[in-house]
């Protein structure tokens, strides 16, 4: 692959595993020199699994770039700015910024608010949201060095649709109001500010769950059928890494963007060759059969589930109350469709 961000200086906040991983090692892949950050170093896994950054930043220079790993709990101010003065002090600038800090997926109930356990939901927050504010505080200053740097928040969909749980929603919601609030504030000084979500992410950690390898995973298909359309880490990976190497890239400035798409606007393609893309998918499986079914019958949450085949019911249940509020402002069921399923 072209080495077109050799000498460009990264860093990954949170790079131990799943999409912050594939997204260190896609930078590699172009040259870049990457530091690696999180907490999982040997001996010390706090998320019980055996990935380190020391593992991360090898698979980085593996691959092409200069992969350096440096352990940080990016809710410890005084550990990011450690960090940041490592960086400055051995290469006098930052040019990417990628806060994929979480770690909250142990934390989330799935039930309302007035349910969640408070001091789980709080966590989740601290983790997914606040070390993503410390990281860009103390780090920016540093990207504001570069000729034209690019920070990039991961977060989880594209859509404004309720993620079925009070505090996870409102950590993946925060995430994409930085990249908003960000680029408001870096661009008029040359810089860009995105966010980035992956889609069906096969990470080691949903591997495990579905007690299958990234060699087996087809397996699991015949017990969810949406599995077909997952994406390894490295293919939003390779998009975050095109969309760093384009010198064009301010005009996706404040926006979301998924794995799908940079696939599509850079020609990058996964592990396999494939080019994943989730959102579509799903978006073509609601339009067939919300399409096929007697608008009339397409007035409450009971119609349109009743009007839908096992590929679209789950999306259609998660965004009903979206929909028919879509639908009873007047919009056609494509129109509907198109602006609400966006995940």
């Amino acid at each position: 692959m072209t080495e077109d961000l050799s000498g460009r200086i990264c860093l990954v906040a949170g790079a131990t595993r799943g999409a912050g991983r594939g997204i260190a090692v896609g930078l590699g892949e172009r040259g870049a020199t990457v530091y690696c950050t999180g907490r999982s170093v040997p001996g010390q896994t706090p998320a019980g699994r055996p990935e380190t950054i020391q593992e991360t930043a090898e698979l980085v220079t593996a691959a092409g770039g200069v992969g350096l790993h440096h352990r940080c709990d990016h809710t410890d101010p005084d550990q990011v700015r450690a960090l940041v003065a490592r960086i400055r002090e051995e290469h006098g600038r930052l040019d990417v910024l990628v806060n994929d800090i979480w770690g909250g997926d142990g934390l989330c109930d799935w039930g309302p608010a007035w349910e969640h356990d408070l001091a789980k939901g709080l966590r989740m927050l601290e983790l997914g949201v606040t070390t993503h504010l410390i990281t860009a505080n103390l780090a920016l200053p540093l990207l504001l060095e570069s000729d034209a740097g690019l920070h990039v928040e991961i977060t989880d969909g594209s859509g404004d649709y309720y993620r079925t749980s009070f505090f996870y929603d409102l950590a993946k919601a925060d995430t994409r109001r930085i990249a908003l609030a960000l680029h408001r504030e870096l661009s008029p000084l040359g810089h860009t500010a995105v966010a980035i979500t992956p889609g069906f992410l096969r990470s080691e950690a949903m591997l495990a769950k579905f007690g299958v390898t990234e060699h087996t995973w087809r397996d699991f298909i015949a017990q969810d059928p949406h599995f077909a359309w997952s994406e390894t880490p490295a293919y939003v990976g390779r998009g975050l890494a095109a969309l760093a190497a384009d010198p064009d890239r301010a005009r996706f400035g404040g926006t979301v963007l998924n794995s799908g798409l940079l696939g599509r606007t850079y020609g990058v393609a996964d592990r396999d060759g494939s080019q994943p893309d989730f959102p579509s998918r799903a978006v073509a499986v609601v339009l067939e059969d919300l399409l096929a079914a007697e608008p009339a019958t397409l007035r409450t949450a009971e119609g349109l589930a009743a009007a839908c085949g096992p590929m679209a019911l789950p999306f259609v249940q998660m965004l009903s109350v979206d929909l028919l509020a879509r639908l009873a402002a007047g919009d056609t069921v494509e129109a509907a469709v198109r602006a609400v399923v966006r995940l």
